[in-house]
């Protein structure tokens, strides 16, 4: 059995004999970029330091000649052949490193649809090099020759093979932004990124129950939160509770549902504040969390939405003993400005 450091936090996971580095990390709770895991995509690219591994078969235009010499591997493939790998992840304290953000990255709009009675769901495809993410961050779009300041829009996927981003963007009266994305953003229209930005990832190596908060699109990124953890084999008990005024304005259940169906560890409620409803919860976060959870002092919560919610979000779970260091939040409002 092979042991792996991470620089710069020089914490370590055991890796069993046939396993390859990404599976180690993540049977130890340590989260990676990866996609494909077939040695295809890249995405699990990393600087190994000191030791010695088996690549295994990947492809060269996912890791390049000049990238091998540099000591880098795919760690979706990589297999450890000496007793010590050092590689290089995360901080000082072992917390994911975040990826620099790139500006004007080059997408095009393959999909846009009405997905909620006032949100739009957007689906980009990069042209050249796709922009690297940890789920929860978010991304700014604009258009700026048109005169549409860029606003920022929380990615509402976990990373997927062919680099495409999903963006959910709530329409704001007034809002220049959102508008143009609504009424006049096309199907086929290069659109230009900046980003990732943001720090709402939360730590992908604690151990405990997972329960996420969330309100409008601040959904957006939950719901990648929840599919990496989810795609990763995250095997604690993760909870979705979202809040709505209305059915109207609901949307992702079928995909929810899916998550339920397939993984035991994944359940779902909704709560409608100005709705009653056959098989709805009804009442603010603050009225209904207690019923469903009256001890949150084993769980890591993520609360997102906007500041006013956010805030019910985190005072309500500390009422119910959820620890300041475990809660996460995004006040999606506040980040977008004035829409």
């Amino acid at each position: 059995m092979a042991r792996i450091v991470m620089r710069p936090s020089g914490k370590s996971v055991e890796c069993a004999g046939g396993d390859t580095v990404l599976t180690a990390l993540e049977k130890a709770g340590y989260a990676l970029p990866n996609n494909c895991r077939a040695g295809a995509c890249g995405e699990c690219k990393i600087k190994v330091l000191s030791g010695r591994f088996d690549q295994g078969m990947v492809l060269d235009m996912a890791l390049k000649q000049d990238e091998r010499r540099d000591g880098f591997g795919l760690m979706c493939m990589a297999k450890p052949i000496s007793d010590e790998l050092e590689i290089e992840w995360g901080t000082e304290d072992a917390r994911p490193k975040l990826f620099p953000p790139r500006e004007n990255a080059l997408y095009v709009v393959v999909d846009k649809r009405s997905i909620a009675a006032r949100v739009a769901e957007v689906r980009l495809r990069p042209v050249g090099q796709p922009v690297r993410y940890w789920p929860g961050q978010y991304v700014t779009l604009g258009d700026a020759q048109a005169g549409v300041p860029a606003r920022a829009y929380s990615i509402a996927n976990a990373p997927r093979v062919d680099g495409e981003i999903i963006l959910q963007v709530a329409r704001v009266d007034g809002g220049a932004t959102s508008n143009w994305v609504h009424d006049r953003l096309q199907v086929g229209a290069p659109v230009n990124i900046s980003g990732a930005y943001g720090t709402f990832i939360g730590d992908p190596s604690v151990d405990t129950p997972v329960l996420c908060l969330a309100a409008g699109t601040g959904l957006a990124p939950i719901l990648a939160l929840a599919e990496a953890a989810l795609r990763r084999g995250f095997r604690r008990p993760v909870t979705l509770l979202v809040s709505a005024r209305t059915r109207q304005d609901l949307y992702a259940q079928g995909m929810m549902a899916w998550w339920r169906a397939k993984h035991r560890n994944f359940d779902f409620n909704v709560t409608l504040t100005r709705e009653i409803a056959d098989g709805f919860l009804q009442g603010r976060i603050d009225t209904v969390l207690p019923l469903l959870f009256p001890d949150l002092s084993k769980h890591s919560i993520f609360a997102a939405g906007s500041p006013a919610f956010v805030e019910t979000c985190i005072g309500a779970a500390k009422q119910l003993g959820a620890e300041e260091a475990l809660i996460n939040s995004e006040g999606f409002t506040s980040q977008q400005g004035t829409g």
